[in-house]
């Protein structure tokens, strides 16, 4: 896994701190929100999460360790959720029809 210049990351996490600090000042601005949200997706993908105070986290475990005890802490970490675990609602329960009869379950 590659990982990114710890330079790079200690100013994005910067940039995203104060950001994050302008937007709780002034949570009705619409520039300093959008500016905050850029800043956390930026993180987000130089971290490789999918949230932004997970990724500020990363950041800051990475920064504080070497980048060979950040992989391997990586690795012991649990992973919560399968990959392929289907996301979203659950599907509705799916009608087929044969020779013009409906049935629910798809059987005849």
């Amino acid at each position: 896994m590659l990982l990114p210049a710890k330079a790079e990351v200690a100013r994005q996490l910067r940039r995203y701190r104060a950001w994050e600090r302008a937007m709780l000042a002034a949570p009705a601005d619409l520039t300093v929100r959008a500016t905050f949200e850029d800043t956390g997706y930026t993180l987000c993908v130089l971290m490789g999460k999918r949230c932004a105070r997970e990724a500020a986290d990363a950041a800051e475990r990475y920064l504080r360790s070497t980048p060979a005890a950040y992989l391997s802490e990586l690795d012991e970490r649990p992973r919560t959720a399968s990959v392929s675990a289907r996301r979203g609602p659950p599907g509705k329960r799916r009608r087929t029809f044969h020779a013009g009869r409906q049935t629910p379950s798809g059987t005849a």
